[in-house]
């Protein structure tokens, strides 16, 4: 268990975008859950020098998501929980391995 679990104060549904063939020639993709349970996460508001970093590159950051290791979230996942979906922009480990993933979000709110 990663030293971090202790810290992950929230639950999340991972979903996955999946694309399957249409038998004409293209595809359907449709969103569907990863997983019977939800990921344990930590929801964060990234610093104004992170905001900046992403305006620069021209990304939409709104929070920080820190998981755990072995959660499988990857970028193009969404987060979601009641009343918010997060999509994963990025995902990054930390320099020691297997102690938590960072994943770089932007927010959405849902009509629950």
């Amino acid at each position: 268990m990663s030293r971090t679990a202790r810290l992950l104060n929230a639950r999340a549904e991972l979903w996955r975008e999946g694309r399957t063939a249409d038998g004409m020639g293209g595809w359907v993709s449709a969103w569907a859950q990863v997983g019977d349970e939800p990921v344990k996460a930590r929801f964060s508001q990234p610093s104004a020098t992170e905001r900046v970093v992403a305006d620069q590159s021209g990304s939409d950051l709104s929070h920080v998501a820190y998981l755990l290791p072995d959660s499988g979230v990857r970028r193009g996942d969404e987060l979601r929980t009641p009343g918010r979906i997060f999509d994963v922009l990025a995902v990054y480990e930390p320099s020691v391995s297997d102690v938590y993933l960072r994943a770089d979000c932007r927010v959405r709110q849902t009509s629950q």
